[in-house]
Protein backbone atom coordinates (compact mmCIF):
# COMPACT_ATOMS: atom_id res chain seq x y z
CA UNK A 1 0.00 0.00 0.00
CA UNK A 2 1.21 3.51 -1.03
CA UNK A 3 1.66 6.21 1.90
CA UNK A 4 -1.28 8.30 0.24
CA UNK A 5 -3.89 5.61 1.54
CA UNK A 6 -1.76 5.34 4.94
CA UNK A 7 -2.50 8.90 5.68
CA UNK A 8 -6.17 8.20 4.88
CA UNK A 9 -6.13 5.42 7.81
CA UNK A 10 -7.56 6.74 10.95
CA UNK A 11 -5.19 7.62 13.36
CA UNK A 12 -2.12 7.21 11.16
CA UNK A 13 -1.73 11.18 10.54
CA UNK A 14 -2.48 12.05 14.34
CA UNK A 15 0.70 9.46 15.32
CA UNK A 16 2.76 10.99 12.37
CA UNK A 17 2.04 15.06 13.79
CA UNK A 18 3.14 13.42 16.71
CA UNK A 19 6.30 12.12 15.72
CA UNK A 20 7.30 15.26 13.81
CA UNK A 21 6.96 17.38 16.16
CA UNK A 22 7.61 15.28 19.53
CA UNK A 23 11.20 14.47 17.91
CA UNK A 24 11.62 18.06 16.59
CA UNK A 25 11.65 19.33 20.35
CA UNK A 26 13.56 16.77 21.93
CA UNK A 27 16.50 17.21 18.66
CA UNK A 28 16.13 21.67 19.17
CA UNK A 29 17.63 21.40 23.05
CA UNK A 30 19.55 17.96 22.62
CA UNK A 31 21.63 18.81 20.14
CA UNK A 32 23.01 21.99 21.49
CA UNK A 33 22.27 20.73 25.25
CA UNK A 34 26.67 21.62 25.44
CA UNK A 35 26.06 25.03 24.17
CA UNK A 36 23.00 25.46 26.90
CA UNK A 37 24.75 23.83 29.66
CA UNK A 38 28.37 26.10 29.02
CA UNK A 39 25.36 28.45 29.32
CA UNK A 40 24.57 27.40 32.93
CA UNK A 41 28.06 27.11 33.77
CA UNK A 42 28.15 23.02 33.45
CA UNK A 43 30.25 23.33 30.66
CA UNK A 44 32.48 20.58 32.07
CA UNK A 45 28.76 18.38 33.43
CA UNK A 46 28.26 17.61 29.85
CA UNK A 47 29.39 13.97 30.40
CA UNK A 48 27.34 13.36 33.50
CA UNK A 49 23.88 15.36 32.44
CA UNK A 50 23.84 13.29 30.03
CA UNK A 51 24.50 10.16 31.82
CA UNK A 52 22.02 10.96 33.66
CA UNK A 53 19.91 11.59 30.61
CA UNK A 54 21.02 8.34 29.43
CA UNK A 55 20.00 6.20 32.71
CA UNK A 56 16.30 7.64 32.79
CA UNK A 57 16.47 6.30 29.18
CA UNK A 58 16.96 3.17 30.33
CA UNK A 59 14.57 3.08 32.90
CA UNK A 60 12.40 4.66 30.38
CA UNK A 61 12.76 1.64 27.69
CA UNK A 62 12.64 -1.01 30.48
CA UNK A 63 9.16 0.49 31.73
CA UNK A 64 7.60 0.99 28.10
CA UNK A 65 8.46 -2.36 27.19
CA UNK A 66 7.12 -4.43 29.90
CA UNK A 67 3.61 -1.64 29.95
CA UNK A 68 3.36 -0.67 26.28
CA UNK A 69 0.54 -3.61 24.62
CA UNK A 70 -1.61 -2.42 27.35
CA UNK A 71 -1.03 1.50 28.15
CA UNK A 72 0.74 2.70 25.21
CA UNK A 73 -1.67 5.76 25.29
CA UNK A 74 -0.83 6.37 29.10
CA UNK A 75 2.76 5.69 28.32
CA UNK A 76 3.06 8.15 25.57
CA UNK A 77 1.21 10.98 27.33
CA UNK A 78 3.71 9.99 30.56
CA UNK A 79 6.49 10.64 28.23
CA UNK A 80 5.03 14.31 26.59
CA UNK A 81 4.74 15.25 29.98
CA UNK A 82 8.05 14.16 31.86
CA UNK A 83 10.04 16.18 28.68
CA UNK A 84 7.98 18.91 28.86
CA UNK A 85 8.67 19.14 33.13
CA UNK A 86 12.19 19.05 32.36
CA UNK A 87 11.92 21.53 29.98
CA UNK A 88 10.14 24.02 32.45
CA UNK A 89 12.79 22.54 34.82
CA UNK A 90 15.26 23.74 32.47
CA UNK A 91 13.98 27.15 31.53
CA UNK A 92 12.57 27.86 34.95
CA UNK A 93 14.88 26.86 37.82
CA UNK A 94 18.44 26.28 35.66
CA UNK A 95 20.10 28.47 38.70
CA UNK A 96 20.03 24.90 40.38
CA UNK A 97 22.72 22.88 39.22
CA UNK A 98 20.74 19.93 40.78
CA UNK A 99 17.49 20.60 39.53
CA UNK A 100 19.59 20.57 36.05
CA UNK A 101 20.52 16.76 37.09
CA UNK A 102 16.51 16.19 37.99
CA UNK A 103 15.77 17.61 34.65
CA UNK A 104 17.82 15.00 32.66
CA UNK A 105 16.92 12.33 34.92
CA UNK A 106 13.04 13.32 33.78
CA UNK A 107 13.83 14.19 30.08
CA UNK A 108 15.38 10.58 29.80
CA UNK A 109 12.58 8.81 31.46
CA UNK A 110 9.94 10.84 29.23
CA UNK A 111 12.40 9.92 25.93
CA UNK A 112 13.59 6.95 26.14
CA UNK A 113 10.76 4.81 25.10
CA UNK A 114 8.93 7.46 22.43
CA UNK A 115 10.46 5.90 19.80
CA UNK A 116 9.08 2.59 20.63
CA UNK A 117 5.73 4.08 21.61
CA UNK A 118 5.48 5.97 18.51
CA UNK A 119 6.58 3.03 15.91
CA UNK A 120 3.88 1.03 18.00
CA UNK A 121 1.24 3.52 17.85
CA UNK A 122 2.25 3.74 13.43
CA UNK A 123 2.33 -0.12 13.00
CA UNK A 124 -1.43 0.05 15.02
CA UNK A 125 -3.23 2.91 13.33
CA UNK A 126 -1.66 1.53 10.20
CA UNK A 127 -3.22 -1.68 10.32
CA UNK A 128 -3.16 -3.11 6.63
CA UNK A 129 -0.64 0.03 5.68
CA UNK A 130 1.26 -0.65 8.42
CA UNK A 131 4.48 -0.95 6.35
CA UNK A 132 3.80 2.13 4.91
CA UNK A 133 2.81 4.33 7.96
CA UNK A 134 6.20 2.86 9.45
CA UNK A 135 7.71 4.34 6.71
CA UNK A 136 6.58 7.54 6.79
CA UNK A 137 7.26 7.88 10.30
CA UNK A 138 10.96 7.20 9.45
CA UNK A 139 10.71 10.27 7.12
CA UNK A 140 9.51 12.40 9.14
CA UNK A 141 11.75 11.16 12.49
CA UNK A 142 15.15 12.24 10.26
CA UNK A 143 13.79 15.34 8.68
CA UNK A 144 12.76 16.41 12.38
CA UNK A 145 16.20 15.66 13.60
CA UNK A 146 17.39 17.71 10.67
CA UNK A 147 14.95 20.27 11.15
CA UNK A 148 15.76 20.50 15.06
CA UNK A 149 19.01 21.11 14.44
CA UNK A 150 18.60 24.02 12.38
CA UNK A 151 16.07 25.91 14.54
CA UNK A 152 18.05 25.21 17.62
CA UNK A 153 21.12 27.00 15.95
CA UNK A 154 18.88 29.40 14.54
CA UNK A 155 17.40 30.15 18.28
CA UNK A 156 20.78 29.95 20.07
CA UNK A 157 22.69 32.62 17.77
CA UNK A 158 19.46 34.96 17.48
CA UNK A 159 18.02 34.37 21.12
CA UNK A 160 20.23 32.72 22.62
CA UNK A 161 20.54 29.13 24.96
CA UNK A 162 17.39 30.28 27.02
CA UNK A 163 15.19 29.91 24.27
CA UNK A 164 16.09 25.98 24.01
CA UNK A 165 13.79 24.56 26.79
CA UNK A 166 11.04 27.51 26.40
CA UNK A 167 11.12 26.36 22.55
CA UNK A 168 10.62 22.73 24.03
CA UNK A 169 7.76 23.41 25.94
CA UNK A 170 6.13 25.21 23.11
CA UNK A 171 6.36 22.76 20.81
CA UNK A 172 4.93 20.01 22.99
CA UNK A 173 1.81 21.46 24.20
CA UNK A 174 -0.14 20.59 20.73
CA UNK A 175 1.97 17.29 20.94
CA UNK A 176 -0.04 16.61 23.90
CA UNK A 177 -3.34 17.78 22.53
CA UNK A 178 -2.85 15.33 19.55
CA UNK A 179 -2.49 12.65 21.75
CA UNK A 180 -5.20 13.25 24.61
CA UNK A 181 -6.84 14.06 21.05
CA UNK A 182 -6.58 11.05 19.49
CA UNK A 183 -8.31 8.61 21.82
CA UNK A 184 -10.06 6.62 19.18
CA UNK A 185 -7.54 5.89 16.34
CA UNK A 186 -3.61 6.90 17.13
CA UNK A 187 -3.47 6.71 20.35
CA UNK A 188 -6.86 4.78 21.72
CA UNK A 189 -7.71 3.86 25.40
CA UNK A 190 -7.14 0.56 26.71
Amino acid sequence: RHSGHALRVPGVTPVLLVTLVFVLAHTVLYAYVAAYLDHLGMGDSTDLVLLTFGAGSLLSIWIVGAKIHRHLRTLTVAGTVLVAAAAALLAVLSDSHTLVYVAAALWGLGWGGIPTLLQTAAADAGGASADAAQAMLVTLWNAAMAAGGVAGGILLDAVGATALPWSVLVLLAPVLVVVLAARTHGFPRG
